[in-house]
């Protein structure tokens, strides 16, 4: 979290409270704030799918309207608007706690995972076979999202610890449980069937219940908030400041972390994550304060949110249903609106975000002590050792078991029908999976050399999330294009992204925080046009789209590991050859400049690099998270910090992690198959815990 730097001195008092004419001002800016909600909930009741309008409506209204009509505004349209109401007001009353709590801008139930658990732990109650009413399903997701936001918060503390770190934090373990969600999405997809489109925020509402069930609870929770808003103020002055004047720190983060995951999990068990609307709110209400005198304040700034929360989810809807018709509300989340709108916001703020100037490397990623080149080499032959197991391993393993000798006599063309049929299905899988481990490994450890920072990924580039959705537009509009044709629109995305990402980056130079919160919105907004493709096309055909999202192997063909491997053989290369700058890169800006490094144009090229070694192997095995992290850290554990070694032995592991992720999920529950995207992730998540534990405890915070 980042701290907030106070000069010593005496404590000033808090601001006085506003003049007449400010009071005057600030009721007025409240006025036309629920004024302009009040218009935006008139045009939302117009819309549907029925034939209803506005004048059945307003014949209703005067006591003269039919019963088709009354039925459809009580059955449909009003929990509709309602549900919409509540949750913009939780969402937005949640995002600025959260904010404030962790004087982060960047705070929100997004960025700290909180809808993320939410949204597993009722997925979970879905899968086991439970059918909850709203208030047991939102006790579920209360504790879901609290243990979440829980971790991320104890995570992202550190002495320098900077938004960045929040947003790599509650991105990463966002990222691991989805992970989880995803698996049981596919392995129990009778019994989550419609919760995909669910998860992404649908406003739909069968009737009323779930709404009077949770609104009570949302009016609660704000109530809190604004029982704590006094200390909030005080709050923002510094913790020593608030102890000073009697406001315990650590007790008040615990209870509005406790409220704010309330209102979250309120919002989540009734329509789903509608994402973004947290973050939002509360920055265009905190924007707004800086022209109206008083709205700064916590009991002024925190209605103020939850009416601007209630306003962009509604005006998403409207905007929605504007564009592409009644139905669009019905088939396509609204959180895939707002996420769209968050995703602007948030790279607004990046933008704003000041280069800090040349940042120390942490301790994670700076270089070891030379090892000796009999250790390098016993590394490296103990790895190659490691792929030919995992090879064999991979050809051997699967739903049906082979032997070595079975194997051999394929080789040699001595096999039957049967084992032929298996092995020359199998073969593709694992060349692909021990492939794209090592791109990804490469392409991890430019990314974190150029990036200065040991808990990047090339998912921050927002390469995997474009390739994405090149790949799958392709799947749902095209179901038989070629294998180079899928490389060349996988490829298209990645590099649209990334030029996306690194030129919002760019503000006279390029700063690493920048790229990664830049590259976060990028991914988010990425992911909602997949899910968008996904439920405009064909929303009850999702496990496709879902399996290929979660890096799967499964019907690879020997032509598809074609593009990955050229990227491997020609990229893989020129990297090498630039492992010397690589090593300047990842300490500063100003040696390599005084060295004749030429910055910019270095760090443009190997993030390039890093992209197609990214999109090709996406475009052989799908959206694998993780790896491209814990290769490289695994590397320079064993081998120290310089590049000429780091690379290789890290390519080295990459590959083996892929191979048995992949071995694995086809193997423990065959004929039933774990993508292998969902593995690595359930062994990556744990690790990059660790590395956000250890960055926080020694030495200076990663940034």
């Amino acid at each position: 979290m980042s701290q907030l730097v106070t000069r010593p001195g005496p404590v000033r008092p808090l601001a006085p409270a506003p003049a007449p004419a400010g009071r005057t001002r600030l009721a007025a800016v409240f006025g036309a704030a629920v004024l302009l909600t009040l218009l935006v909930a008139a045009v939302h009741l117009t819309q549907g799918t029925s034939s209803v309008d506005v004048g059945d409506l307003l014949r209703l209204a005067v006591g003269d309207g039919d019963e088709a009509a009354a039925q459809v505004l009580v059955g449909s349209r009003l929990p509709r608007l309602l549900a919409g109401l509540t949750v913009g007001v939780a969402l937005g009353f949640a995002g600025a706690v959260l904010q404030s709590l962790a004087r982060n801008p960047l705070a929100s139930p997004d960025t700290l995972a909180v809808n993320a658990g939410a949204h597993l732990a009722v997925v979970a109650v879905a899968a086991a076979g439970l059918s909850l009413p709203a208030l047991p399903a939102g006790a579920v997701a209360f504790v879901g999202g609290l243990a979440a936001a829980g971790l991320v918060l104890l995570l992202s503390v550190g002495g320098a610890a900077g938004p960045a770190r929040l947003i790599l934090a509650g991105s990463a373990t966002a990222m691991a449980l989805s992970s989880l969600t995803t698996l049981l999405l596919l392995l129990f997809e009778e019994s989550t069937i419609g919760l995909f489109a669910w998860g992404n925020g649908s406003l739909v509402q069968g009737d009323l219940s779930a709404v009077g069930q949770l609104a009570p609870v949302v009016l609660l929770c704000a109530a809190g908030c604004l029982l704590v808003a006094h200390r909030l103020d005080i709050l923002a002055l510094g913790d020593d400041t608030a102890r000073v004047l009697g406001v315990d720190a650590g007790r008040l983060r615990i209870v509005g972390t406790l409220l704010a995951v309330g209102l979250a999990a309120a919002a989540v068990t009734l329509t789903g994550p509608i994402g973004f609307v947290g973050l939002g709110a509360p920055v265009v209400s905190r924007l707004l304060a800086r022209r109206v005198a008083g709205l700064h304040r916590h009991r002024a700034l925190l209605p103020m949110s939850g009416i601007a929360g209630a306003f962009l989810v509604l005006a998403a809807d409207v905007a929605l249903r504007g564009a592409l018709g009644g139905q669009a509300g019905v088939d396509i989340p609204t959180g895939v609106a707002t996420t769209l709108l968050g995703v602007v916001i948030l790279i607004w703020l990046a933008r704003r975000h000041r280069d800090s100037g040349p940042t120390r490397q942490p301790p994670a990623a700076r270089p070891a002590a030379a090892r000796s080149a009999i250790r390098l080499g016993v590394v490296v032959a103990v790895g190659v050792l490691g792929v030919a197991a995992a090879l064999v391993l991979g050809m051997l393993a699967g739903d049906t078991w082979l032997l070595t000798g079975d194997v051999l006599n394929w080789l040699h063309g001595r096999t039957g029908a049967a084992y032929t049929f298996v092995l020359d299905q199998r073969y593709p899988r694992v060349a692909a999976a021990l492939l794209a481990g090592a791109a990804l490994a490469v392409a991890g450890t430019t990314v974190q050399a150029v990036c200065r920072n040991p808990l990047a990924e090339p998912g921050i580039l927002g390469v995997t999330a474009g390739a994405g959705v090149g790949a799958v537009t392709l799947l749902t509009f095209v179901p038989l294009a070629g294998v180079w044709t899928m490389s060349t629109v996988a490829g298209g995305g990645a590099l649209l992204a990334f030029a996306a990402v690194y030129g919002l980056a760019w503000r006279g130079g390029l700063d690493s925080d920048r790229l990664v919160l830049i590259g976060v919105g990028v991914s988010a907004g990425c992911l909602a046009l997949i899910t968008f493709v996904i439920v405009r096309s064909d929303p009850w055909n999702t496990a496709k789209a879902l399996t290929w999202l979660s890096g799967s192997t499964y019907g690879r063909t020997p032509a598809q590991v074609v593009p990955v491997t050229v990227a491997l053989l020609l990229l893989t290369p020129l990297v090498a050859l630039a492992r010397r700058d690589l090593d300047l890169l990842a300490l500063d800006d100003d040696t390599p400049r005084v060295l004749g490094v030429r910055l910019e144009r270095t760090r443009l090229v190997a993030l390039a690099g890093a992209a197609l070694l990214t999109s090709t192997a996406v475009s052989a095995v799908g959206v694998i998270g993780f790896v491209g992290l814990v290769a490289p850290h695994i590397a320079r554990a064993l081998v120290g910090g310089r590049h000429a070694r780091v690379l290789p032995v890290a390519a080295l592991v990459g590959a083996i992690l892929v191979s048995l992720a992949d071995t694995l999920g086809r193997t423990v529950i065959a004929p039933a198959q774990i993508p292998a995207g969902l593995v690595t992730a359930m062994i990556g998540a744990p690790y990059f815990v660790w590395l956000l534990w250890r960055s926080r405890t020694v030495g200076p915070a990663v940034r």
